[in-house]
C-alpha cells in the first residue's frame, strides 16, 4: 500500500464518519472532500475539475425540476385525490392499489414528492378505514423505491452510475434497461406486502394519538390592556401573564401591528391585544389576571374580542427547509409561525420537554396548535409540510399539466429511442418548463437538492481518486484474492457479484444512495476487470443495491419521511425491511447474471 492510498482511505473513513455523525451537514464534508484531494496531491486540480464536466449531476438537478414542475401543477395530488374513495375497498385491495400507483410515478419522477403528497391522503383514508397509519406508510416509501428501480430517470442513483459508467467509456444505461432485473424484483416486493403488511407491520400511533382528550382541547382567546391597568409599563415576564397555568401567549399585537420582539423583552402598553392559547381549565386562570379584559370597552374603539378552539395540525421538517438546524428558540416559533408546538416526533420516540432547546432536524415531525389564519399561512410555507390535507393547487397551474407529462415523454422518448444523451434532453424539458411558466424560476431552483448535488461532486472527486491512486484496484485485488481461496473459478463472478450487492447494501442503510453509487461504482468495474468478466453486471448490481433500502429509517430519504409521521421505531424497519432486503438481494443474484451475462 502506497502512501497515496493510504491518504485516500483517511479521507474516505473521516468522511464515511462525517456522514455517520451527522453533526457536519454531508454537502460541507463533500465540499471538503473535494478541496482536500487537489491540495493534498492525490489529484491533479485538472482531473478535480474534470469531475464537473460528468453530465450525473446536471442530469439529477434538471430532474428535480421536471419533478417539481408536475408536482407544482397538480397533477400527483389530482391522481392522489382518487384515492379518497378506495376506503370501502378494504386493506389488501387498497395496499395494492397503492403499490403499483406510487411505483408507477416513482419510474420517471423524483419519489420524494410522491410520498409527501400521498401521506396526508393515506392518514385521511386511515382514519376512514379504522386502521393505524402505520400499516400504510412503509409501504408507502417501499413502493416508491420500487419503481425507482426500474428506469434510468427513476432514482439519481441510477443516473449518477450511468454518467460514472460513460465515464470508464462503458455504454450509459437504456431508459428501460433496469426495468428488465427491476420489474420482476418489484414483483416479489409486492407480494412480500401484501401477504406480511397487515400481520408484520406495528401499530403505533400518530402524534394527534398521543393526546389525552384534554390535552387536544385548546382555545384561542384574545384580550387587552385596558388604559388603567396596573400591567402597563411592565415587561410580560413581570406581569404574571406567561406564569398563569394553562395559558401561553401566542403574540402581542400593537396598534395593528404584531410585535416582533422577543416576548420577554417586551414593555405592556394600554391598548395593547394579546393572543392567547388557553386550555379549557386556563380560560378560568386568564380571566382571573389582573388588568386583563376579555370584552371589549365602551369608548376604547376596540371591537369585539371573540374566542374560538384552536386547531391542531401536524407537519414535519422538509428536505429543503430553512429552519433544520436551528431550535426553536432561535428562530422563535411562535413568533414566526403564530403556532405552538405541543410534541414532537423524531427517531421513534415522542419528546415533549425541552422542545426550545432541540435543533429541529429534517424529518421530524411536529404536533402543532394554532388559529386556522395562521395553519392557512403555514400552508403556504416550504419549512414545513402539513399532513392533514396536500397542498391545493390553483386551476390555471392545473392547465399547465399537459406540457410537464409532454416533456416527460419527451425525455423518455429521446432517451429510449435517440441517441441523444439523457443530460441535454433533461436540460432541453427545464427550458421548456420555465419558457411556458409551468414552473417559475425560483420555484425551479429550489427545487433542486443542492446538498445532494454537492455529495454527488464530492464523492465522484473521491471515486476518482480512489481509481488513480490504485486504491480501487487494490480493494478489488484484496476481495477477489479472498473469495479465490474459496471458491472455484467458475464461480468467483457470482460470488463477487453477491459480494459488491452486500456492500452497497450495507453502505446504502448507513449512508445514502447517492454516496454510495458514488464510491463503489469505480469499485464495481474494477472488480469486474480483476475477475476478467463483463462490467455490466456489476454495474446493474451497484444500481439496485444503492437503491433497495428497506431495513433502517434513515438510507433513503423516503423513509426518512415516513419514519416520524408513522410514529414507528428503528427497529420496524430492522425487522419489517430485513427480509425485503433479502428477498432483493436473492433475486438479483439469480436475475442480473441471466440478463447480463458475464462474457
Amino acid at each position: 500500500m502506497t502512501l497515496e492510498i493510504a491518504m485516500v482511505f483517511g479521507i474516505l473513513g473521516l468522511a464515511l464518519a462525517s456522514f455517520i455523525w451527522e453533526k457536519v451537514p454531508v454537502e460541507v464534508t463533500a465540499i471538503s472532500v473535494f478541496a482536500l484531494l487537489p491540495v493534498l496531491g492525490l489529484l491533479q486540480v485538472e482531473g478535480a475539475l474534470s469531475v464537473l464536466s460528468n453530465p450525473a449531476p446536471v442530469t439529477v438537478g434538471a430532474m428535480f425540476i421536471v419533478s417539481a414542475g408536475l408536482e407544482k401543477c397538480g397533477a400527483i395530488e389530482m391522481i392522489s385525490g382518487y384515492f379518497d374513495r378506495l376506503a370501502k375497498a378494504g386493506y389488501i385491495p387498497l395496499l395494492l392499489i397503492i403499490i403499483l400507483f406510487v411505483a408507477f410515478l416513482s419510474a420517471f419522477v423524483n419519489n420524494t414528492p410522491v410520498v409527501v403528497i400521498f401521506m396526508p391522503v393515506l392518514l385521511s383514508l386511515a382514519r376512514k378505514m379504522d386502521i393505524p397509519a402505520s400499516k400504510l406508510l412503509i409501504p408507502l416509501s417501499y413502493a416508491s423505491i420500487f419503481g425507482g428501480t426500474c428506469t434510468l430517470i427513476g432514482t439519481s442513483t441510477n443516473i449518477i452510475i450511468s454518467g460514472i459508467a460513460e465515464t470508464y467509456e462503458q455504454p450509459p444505461l437504456a431508459m428501460f434497461e433496469l426495468g428488465m432485473a427491476g420489474l420482476p424484483l418489484m414483483v416479489l416486493g409486492t407480494i412480500y406486502l401484501l401477504v406480511f403488511s397487515k400481520r408484520r407491520l406495528p401499530v403505533r400511533e400518530t402524534l394527534t394519538q398521543i393526546l389525552s382528550p384534554e390535552e387536544r382541547k385548546e382555545f384561542i382567546t384574545e384580550a387587552f390592556i385596558h388604559q388603567h391597568s396596573p400591567l402597563v409599563g411592565k415587561g410580560v415576564l413581570d406581569s404574571g401573564i406567561l406564569r398563569a397555568p394553562g395559558v401561553r401567549v401566542l403574540e402581542i399585537v400593537r396598534q395593528g401591528r404584531t410585535l416582533v420582539e422577543k416576548l420577554n423583552e417586551i414593555v405592556l402598553e394600554a391598548g395593547d391585544r394579546l393572543v392567547l392559547a388557553c386550555k379549557p381549565h386556563g380560560i378560568v386562570e386568564a380571566r382571573s389576571l389582573e388588568g386583563v379584559n376579555f370584552l371589549g370597552e365602551i369608548g376604547e374603539g376596540l371591537e369585539q374580542i371573540a374566542a374560538s378552539e384552536g386547531s391542531i395540525v401536524e407537519g414535519f421538517i422538509g428536505p429543503s427547509s430553512s429552519i433544520a438546524g436551528k431550535t426553536v428558540a432561535e428562530i422563535d416559533f411562535r413568533q414566526r409561525f403564530r403556532m405552538i408546538i405541543l410534541a414532537m416526533h423524531r427517531r421513534g420516540r415522542n419528546v415533549r420537554d425541552k422542545l426550545a432547546t432541540l435543533p429541529l432536524e429534517f424529518g421530524d415531525t411536529l404536533l402543532m396548535m394554532g388559529t386556522d389564519q395562521a395553519i392557512g399561512e403555514l400552508r403556504k410555507s416550504e419549512d414545513i409540510i402539513l399532513l392533514d390535507q396536500p397542498h391545493v393547487t390553483s386551476r390555471s397551474r392545473r392547465r399547465k399539466i399537459p406540457i410537464v407529462v409532454a416533456v416527460i415523454l419527451g425525455i423518455v422518448g429521446t432517451t429510449t429511442f435517440t441517441s441523444f444523451p439523457i443530460v441535454a434532453s433533461a436540460i432541453m424539458g427545464v427550458a421548456v418548463l420555465l419558457v411556458t411558466r409551468c414552473i417559475k424560476s425560483e420555484e425551479a431552483f429550489s427545487a433542486v437538492g443542492w446538498n445532494i448535488i454537492f455529495l454527488i461532486y464530492g464523492m465522484l472527486a473521491l471515486g476518482l481518486a480512489m481509481q488513480e491512486t490504485g486504491a480501487s484496484t487494490l480493494l478489488a485485488d484484496k476481495a477477489v484474492a479472498m473469495v479465490s481461496h474459496l471458491v472455484s473459478p467458475e464461480w468467483q463472478p457470482y460470488v463477487m457479484l453477491a459480494v459488491m450487492y452486500l456492500m452497497c447494501s450495507f453502505m446504502t442503510e448507513i449512508l445514502s444512495n447517492n454516496a454510495t453509487a458514488a464510491l463503489l461504482a469505480p469499485v464495481s468495474i474494477s472488480i469486474a476487470a480483476t475477475v476478467g468478466v463483463d462490467p455490466r453486471p456489476f454495474l446493474i448490481v451497484t444500481a439496485i443495491a444503492s437503491s433497495a433500502s428497506f431495513s433502517t429509517p434513515i438510507g433513503y430519504q423516503t423513509n426518512t419521511f415516513v419514519y416520524g409521521v408513522g410514529g414507528y421505531r428503528f427497529s420496524d424497519f430492522l425487522r419489517f425491511g430485513l427480509p425485503l432486503n433479502l428477498t432483493y438481494f436473492s433475486g438479483s443474484i439469480v436475475l442480473i447474471p441471466m440478463i447480463w451475462p458475464f462474457h
